[in-house]
């Protein structure tokens, strides 16, 4: 037994590889598990990330309801971080937030259910692509902190989608398209409004192309959720964004952060 957390990826190339932390040293690369038989079975235990207590419930991915409430990585503002609150005192950890929000973001467009724009931090821009099932990336530019970014982002919502329709992303096979051709407009409406010390422009940007370790697409779009389908089986199709793909439909692996698991792999 031991307790989920998300699945660790890693970019060789244009290869994704995932990677599930089962104890400590014990790793499992769901890449060479295709094909395989898999069960997953729920204890009826859940654990904050933070915080180690045991919850009924998961809140935001893994925390319990006072960690949820208070911690800096659980608020508002890292899922719409245009409502950052640094600047009004309010922020739950001026500490935190100088560490994490106080620095580059990467903003960029990605082909996951479609064409997106997003932004994320400068260092984890691959790992974001990965987590979002992005079959193609391309980094425009870095704002200089978080808040930026976000208002970046809410400029292009206008004209791109910000969201990823997650069933579009695992049921479809989308096509991929002319990222560069997108560059110069998006480009040429940050720079209208926003100015050099606010956004820098990527000079050598690199268009990424990313690839799925994918056997087959399953015909069912059912989602399993541990609380309700406490033991799950089938067979390992392939791992896209942060969902295992199975014969018998697609399991979220990072919405159960914190739950404890007994897996078995044949």
């Amino acid at each position: 037994m031991f307790i989920l957390n998300k699945l660790k990826t890693s970019l060789k190339g244009e290869e994704v590889f995932y990677e599930l932390e089962r104890e400590e040293k014990q790793k499992i690369v769901f890449n060479h598990q295709l094909g395989k038989k898999i069960k997953i079975e729920f204890q009826n235990k859940i654990f904050c990330i933070n915080c180690g207590r045991k919850t009924n419930k998961s809140f935001s991915q893994g925390y319990c309801f006072p960690c949820f409430k208070k911690l800096p990585q659980t608020d508002v503002c890292l899922l719409r971080p245009e409502l950052c609150h640094y600047h009004l005192n309010t922020c739950r950890d001026k500490s935190w937030g100088e560490k994490h929000c106080f620095i580059k973001h990467t903003i960029y467009l990605a082909n996951t259910s479609g064409l997106k724009v997003g932004v994320t931090r400068q260092y984890q821009e691959k790992n974001r692509w990965m987590d979002q099932g992005a079959i193609q990336a391309l980094p425009l530019g870095y704002a200089k902190d978080r808040w930026t970014a976000g208002k970046i982002e809410v400029l292009l919502k206008n004209d791109f989608n910000d969201k990823t329709a997650w069933q579009r992303m695992l049921f479809h096979e989308s096509a991929l398209l002319d990222l560069m051709a997108e560059k110069e407009s998006v480009l040429t409406k940050i720079q209208r409004h926003f100015p050099e010390q606010d956004f820098s422009m990527e000079e050598e940007a690199i268009s990424y192309r990313l690839q799925y370790p994918l056997q087959k697409i399953p015909s069912k779009k059912q989602s399993f959720d541990l609380g309700k389908t406490p033991v799950l089986e089938g067979e390992v199709w392939g791992i896209k964004g942060q969902y295992l793909l199975l014969s018998n439909g697609v399991f979220n692996v990072r919405k159960h952060t914190g739950y404890q698991v007994a897996l078995e792999l044949a």
